[in-house]
């Protein structure tokens, strides 16, 4: 299990909502990048140093602060859309190989290279830009129907990382909720919801949204 690559966005006007511009498109970075704990949502930040987002109100900060996603899982995108798909097309942070970032758990912690600590999160939930990125109508749907959505991860240890770093898992938690699943409840099936409320790491919104499914 390693990175493949480690991916910055710059930023370019956005077209698809009503806002100044998108970080979705994120470059590799060759060399080392720092990552850091971006702190709560709202400022833009997030883990990468260099990279930030846009949409404050959806993205970044503490919970959502590094997305990962698979090559394996873009290698499948790219047959099926007919075009080369580079690691960060998806606005993925880390390109990943040999990795399950779908199937990982909720609270699960990885280990890149030798200082840095990952906590998985919750999974990316699909939005207009990502859909006008690709330019591909219907986009949102077919993703959403696939839940491959790759994982949103916390900075638990900071410090450096770089193309061809390992990756290790170091802590998987007791319970069955995955990337995966997270993302079958908050879309297609609700029903799902009240299997969410074992993930202590899951964050907040979502708990409280699987507590309203439990409660009605």
């Amino acid at each position: 299990m390693k990175l493949l690559s480690v991916n910055v966005g710059k930023p370019r006007p956005n077209p698809w909502k009503r806002l100044s511009a998108t970080g979705i498109d994120k470059q590799p970075v060759h060399g080392p990048v720092s990552v850091v704990a971006p702190g709560p949502k709202g400022t833009g930040a997030v883990g990468l140093v260099g990279d930030r987002v846009y949409d404050v109100k959806h993205h970044g900060g503490s919970e959502q602060a590094v997305y990962a996603y698979t090559r394996e899982d873009l290698d499948g995108w790219q047959t099926e859309l007919g075009r080369p798909l580079a690691g960060g097309v998806f606005g993925d942070n880390l390109t990943t190989l040999g990795l399950d970032v779908n199937g990982a758990l909720i609270g699960e912690r990885w280990r890149i290279g030798p200082q840095v600590v990952l906590e998985v999160s919750c999974p990316r939930i699909p939005c207009a830009t990502f859909q006008g990125w690709l330019e591909r109508e219907g986009w949102i749907k077919r993703f959403t129907q696939a839940a491959l959505p790759g994982a949103y991860l916390r900075v638990i240890e900071p410090g450096e990382i770089r193309a061809g770093d390992p990756v290790e898992i170091v802590h998987r938690p007791d319970h069955d909720v995955s990337v995966a699943l997270v993302f079958r409840a908050m879309t297609l099936e609700p029903e799902l919801l009240p299997r969410l409320l074992v993930a202590d790491a899951l964050p907040e919104e979502s708990r409280e949204l699987a507590r309203r499914r439990t409660t009605t």
